[in-house]
């Protein structure tokens, strides 16, 4: 299972991490994926992908990395099982809903509320994470 994605701080691939951890407790396999520095080959052969990105400014996506790379793989999405996660310092999480929102909308099937995680993952949300990727791995079937 391929997770996919962009951390400015460090805080969402602490996430991703404690996400792999989960799906690996479950017995799937996880690969990380931090698309600043590897490429997609290709999601052909994903039916679940797990996708993560911070909140950045007014809670968008991050723009000049993450969102180019989303609208890339738009096309290899379609019909796929989406789950999102992210972190975020402000605001109360709209970012995540419009995203949620634009992968239904191109065809994605997100059956999973979105974790999202204010600042670094601690405590209890360390365990949602890792709670989170036991989900996840139960959607690959």
């Amino acid at each position: 299972m391929k997770i996919i994605y962009w951390s400015g701080t460090g805080n969402t691939e602490e996430m991703a991490k404690f996400i792999a951890q989960g799906i690996e407790e479950a017995g799937k396999k996880a690969e990380l994926i931090n698309i600043s520095t590897n490429n997609i080959d290709s999601l052909e052969n994903e039916k679940v992908v797990v996708l993560g990105c911070p909140s950045m400014g007014a809670e968008e996506l991050e723009e000049s990395e993450f969102s180019p790379f989303l609208e890339s793989i738009e096309d290899q999405l379609k019909g796929k099982i989406v789950v999102l996660f992210g972190s975020y310092g402000w605001g109360d999480g709209e970012w995540m809903r419009n995203w949620q929102e634009k992968m239904v909308q191109i065809g994605c099937d997100v059956p999973l509320e979105p974790v999202i995680v204010n600042y670094t993952p601690e405590g209890d949300t360390i365990d949602e994470c890792i709670n989170y990727g036991k989900e996840i791995a139960s959607l690959d079937k």
